[in-house]
């Protein structure tokens, strides 16, 4: 076989976003683009020479495709090792796993998440750093500098490798071990969590889940701890073998796209814990019998009860949160004694605190928790947390919910999601925003008055990189908050999130519907964005 330079020229669209390069599948199949910007990351790290990468994805349409070429263009790169998972399949999570466990220099996960697969769904792509962790903004911004200078790359014009079964391979020079995705993760998984407990606890007759994998690649690891090591009865895993257009699902874990999950935990004789994770593993949701545990929510409860857990014995260093997510998890930071951190929306930016040792858990809102274990928000770790935590307690999910709103007060917080709205009008609708800040602050909206009124801005601790225009928050004096922010990780048109929060002292008012104890808030959400004007939506795509 032989190396060959292949003249191209640049794309001017490959700018990475929130979580990397996503776009239509279309778009990916163009000639040159995804070898574009795959060389445009092997030139940003300084090459391939003598250096390990990790490579999977999440096995939507175009994954196992774009892996034989990434493979092709690794080895004619000189790379000394590429670790792939069998099949082209690699959790998000898993993948972290694997760069940090076999100490590799990095990674490339392939994964638009929890977008729609199929053909006609998207695609995506993300270098991943030799800590595990989504390649910080300064690196992503020198590989988009990169897509736009490049002229050629360099590929194999032949060599495939056999990815169905595990083993070692050669190609070009370069050694390819293809491993099991699931023995590394469930290695580690067995290491945080009390197996034998929670063993102990399927098999006592009085605790049934179901575990929505939804089609995506999440399955398989599922099946593998939650059923074959935990005990968990056939069935547990529901959509558990990974498919290509995921089934037709939208693999999204919350209450709007994982309904057949939420119809099965709502209904009479239903099991007693419910969980989902999303296209790439790497976001969960949580449900008990009847009942919704907000993301938010999940966090606070994860960070008081992490004491019961093995893998947490020695307490909480610290807590961090995306700044849209709700306030909950700064009171138990509070009542632990520890920093609470405020981060923009993205992994990324957890990452140094993670490596600092400043946090052991971090969130966010979009359905995404994890811990210093990896540099990724992992949907099954939590799922593991979770069942634990019930199995140390012995309570069911809504009485250790509610005994935490007691303790800390419920912080009732909402998200609505505006999907598809035309660019132009959501970038005019932030504009206008903007500018109307300086008339908002102090003014009493809502019954309430607006303590602060601002563009969030980050200055990270450790390396002092700012990060500015995260999103535009209105705080007012008794802590409640409306926030306005821009999705990164769609691939056709944009997401218009807004954030709706409310704290609630009393025990007496902890019963309320949500969207009820939040109206206020939400009437005055929509008249301060000018939501309806800009977008032409009468009610949002999905409430969460």
């Amino acid at each position: 076989m032989n190396t060959i330079d292949i003249e191209t020229r640049p794309f001017p669209d490959q700018k990475p976003g929130t979580s990397g390069l996503r776009k239509r599948v279309s778009v990916f199949r163009q000639p040159h683009y995804l070898e574009n910007f795959v060389q445009s990351i092997f030139n940003t790290i300084g090459g391939l020479g003598g250096k390990t990468l990790v490579l999977g994805g999440d096995g939507r349409y175009h994954n196992l495709a774009a892996i034989r070429t990434i493979l092709r263009m690794a080895a004619s790169s000189g790379a000394k090792r590429i670790i792939v998972g069998r099949d082209g399949l690699l959790s998000t999570p898993a993948a972290s796993c694997v760069i940090r466990s076999r100490q590799a220099d990095g990674g490339i996960i392939l994964s638009a998440s929890h977008n729609p697969g199929g053909e006609q769904g998207d695609f995506g792509i993300k270098f991943n750093a030799a800590n595990g962790g989504p390649a910080p903004e300064s690196l992503t911004e020198r590989i988009y500098r990169e897509s736009r200078e490049i002229t050629s790359y360099r590929t194999l014009d032949t060599g495939e490798v056999d990815l169905s079964s595990d083993g070692e391979h050669e190609l070009n020079g370069t050694r390819i071990e293809v491993i099991d995705p699931v023995d590394d993760y469930a290695r580690q998984m067995e290491s945080l969590f009390d197996f034998n407990l929670i063993h102990q606890m399927f098999n006592s007759g009085h605790f049934r889940m179901r575990f929505d994998a939804m089609s995506a690649v999440t399955g398989p690891y599922a099946t593998r701890i939650l059923e074959q090591m935990l005990g968990g009865e056939p069935g547990t895993v529901m959509n558990g073998v990974p498919l290509e257009d995921f089934g037709g699902l939208h693999p999204d874990p919350n209450l709007v796209y994982a309904k057949e999950l939420v119809e099965i935990l709502y209904s009479s004789g239903g099991p007693d814990f419910g969980a989902a994770a999303d296209g790439d593993g790497d976001r969960n949701m949580i449900l008990g019998k009847r009942f919704f545990v907000t993301p938010s929510d999940s966090l606070a409860v994860m960070a008081a009860n992490a004491h019961l857990l093995p893998g947490y014995r020695m307490g909480v260093r610290g807590i961090a949160r995306s700044m849209p997510t709700s306030s909950a998890a700064d009171r138990v930071a509070e009542a632990l004694g520890v920093e609470c951190y405020e981060t923009p929306t993205g992994w990324k930016f957890f990452g140094n605190l993670l490596d600092e040792g400043r946090i052991t858990l971090c969130g966010e809102e979009s359905f995404g928790t994890g811990s210093d274990h990896v540099r990724e928000k992992d949907g099954l770790w939590a799922v593991l947390f979770w069942l634990n935590m019930l199995a140390a307690r012995r309570e069911s999910v809504d009485t250790i919910v509610r005994s935490h709103w007691r303790q800390y007060g419920r912080n009732y917080y909402s998200r609505h999601d505006y999907e598809g709205v035309p660019a132009d009008a959501a970038e005019s609708l932030m504009v206008a925003l903007r500018e109307k800040l300086p008339g908002l602050r102090g003014q009493r909206i809502a019954g309430r008055v607006a303590a602060i009124a601002d563009d969030f801005e980050y200055t990270d601790p450790i390396d002092g990189s700012v990060t500015s225009h995260q999103g535009i928050r209105l705080i007012f004096e008794d802590g409640a908050r409306i926030v306005y922010r821009l999705s990164g990780t769609g691939t056709e048109g944009a997401t218009l999130r807004v954030y709706i929060e409310s704290f609630e002292a009393d025990p007496d008012l902890h019963d309320l519907e949500t969207q009820t104890a939040l109206i206020d808030l939400i009437e005055a959400a929509g008249e301060i964005g000018g939501i309806r004007h800009y977008t032409g939506r009468d009610k949002p795509t999905v409430i969460t």
